[in-house]
């Protein structure tokens, strides 16, 4: 049946160049890019032989996007292929109204750009071939999570923050001191010194939170303080899972910030990740004994590859300090205490080397400090991620000191009213922290031999 011959009673769109697209016939029919598609929908059609185009049709010489689609079936996935490379494929399924019986047309025209998106971690879920047909006719774009800290993109936060307020339609406009806040926090949650997160949704949380509570005190427009309010109660999952690790392992004083403790070590962690993070106190313990013969570092405490190699490291630190082979004549015993949540990445190596050398050595550790970093063989302090959250942490546990890498000292968000109960310590070396760190009255001599190494 030729198109000319159909009398149309229903345009449902309007392509460009004068084309017309999925249009229904007098006679029940549907035409879908120029294919009839017959028995699809008249009023005397049964609901199951009904058909209804789907988004790659709708899509034909147009756009496409597809989002998170590494979560897409397999099958699904080798449909999108074909669709890609034909150019064509048959409307195939059910729509809403079906009774449940499939429909599979002849094929019909889908010739259109793909756009999709997804977390890098998940790319490797894709389909090799459909990857690769990404890569072959287009290309991949990673995107930026921050963005420079410049006047230009500060404005640009404060844009989106009168857009948030537009769209909720409720909640009142935010005074500049509330702006300045949630730019503040941008900084924080940016993780990366000069620059300011592009994790906008995390942002709009707090602005909407925020604007509730200014509705709730009876408030004209949002202040500073209802920003910081907000933050305390627009907290991620893992915040409030890692506040409650805390608050249970202070009650039963897992966690210690007074006194002096031979190998114990209060180092820091972070739960989730992205700006999503939350900072955790991570206590550590080490015993070193005597070794049997097959002497070896033995750690506990549900640890990942990466922190185990970096307890492993600790050995080299110590014979450069020490002179000695501390695997040839010890065990060494590592315990990251109830660490039921995990540990990986090498963050707690400064720690971890600490509470070894103090177990070895019988010098005592101060335990109002925390401390965070990563260690290299030769000795120094490097970057770790997350230090905003892991002083955020420390702060609330009671932790009066941190010791952390010079490097990300201007990475460090705090508000004043945290940041006056906190001395924060910046290193470049592990002998800076353990000069710090360790209580040396009667082992002068071994801290003289570690600063002449």
């Amino acid at each position: 049946m030729k198109l000319s011959k159909q009398v149309i009673t229903k345009v449902e769109r309007i392509h460009h160049k004068g084309k017309l697209y999925n249009l229904t016939t007098s006679s029940g029919n549907m035409i879908v890019n120029g294919v009839l598609c017959k028995n699809s929908g008249g009023l005397g059609t049964p609901a199951h032989e009904r058909v209804v185009a789907g988004m790659i049709h709708k899509a034909n010489m147009g756009v496409l996007f597809i989002d998170e689609i590494a979560t897409l079936e397999p099958a699904t996935q080798q449909e999108l292929l074909t669709a890609l490379q034909e150019g064509r494929y048959p409307i195939t399924g059910q729509s809403e109204r079906s009774a449940g019986a499939m429909v599979r047309t002849e094929a019909v025209p889908c010739n259109f750009i793909l756009v999709a998106a997804g977390n890098v971690e998940t790319v490797a879920r894709m389909h090799p071939a459909l990857r690769s047909r990404i890569r072959g006719y287009g290309y991949e774009v990673y995107m930026r999570n921050t963005m420079e800290d410049t006047t230009e993109n500060r404005a640009k936060i404060a844009k989106f923050v009168a857009q948030e307020v537009a769209k909720d339609k409720k909640i009142p406009h935010f005074a500049p001191e509330a702006v300045a806040e949630i730019i503040t926090e941008a900084k924080r949650r940016a993780n990366r010194k000069g620059h300011l997160s592009l994790l906008l949704r995390d942002l709009g949380g707090i602005v909407r939170a925020a604007g509730d509570l200014a509705i709730e005190k009876g408030a004209a427009v949002v202040e500073r303080q209802h920003v910081l309010d907000a933050k305390k109660i627009a907290r991620s999952l893992e915040q409030q899972i890692a506040d409650k690790i805390i608050e249970q392992k202070k009650e039963y004083e897992v966690i210690v910030t007074e006194g002096r403790r031979v190998g114990r070590v209060n180092g820091l962690a972070v739960l989730g990740g992205g700006a999503t993070f939350s900072g955790i106190i991570l206590p550590i313990e080490a015993e070193v004994v005597p070794g049997g013969e097959a002497r070896e570092i033995i750690a506990t405490g549900k640890l990942g590859a990466i922190a185990k190699e970096a307890i492993k490291n600790v050995s080299a630190i110590i014979k450069k300090y020490f002179g000695e082979d501390i695997k040839k004549k010890h065990d060494i015993y590592v315990q990251f205490l109830q660490t039921y949540e995990g540990v990986e990445g090498d963050s707690a190596s400064i720690a971890v080397a600490t509470a070894i050398i103090s177990a070895l050595k019988n010098i005592p550790v101060k335990q109002e400090y925390a401390m965070t970093g990563s260690l290299s063989v030769r000795g120094e302090v490097l970057p770790v991620g997350g230090v905003s959250a892991k002083v955020e942490a420390a702060v609330e546990t009671g932790i009066r000191k941190v010791i952390v890498p010079r490097s990300n000292l201007k990475d460090i968000i705090l508000d004043k009213a945290s940041a006056a109960k906190v001395d924060i310590i910046p290193v470049e070396t592990i002998v800076e922290v353990l000069r710090e760190a360790l209580d040396w009255k009667g082992k002068e001599s071994v801290l003289k031999k570690i600063v002449d190494a």
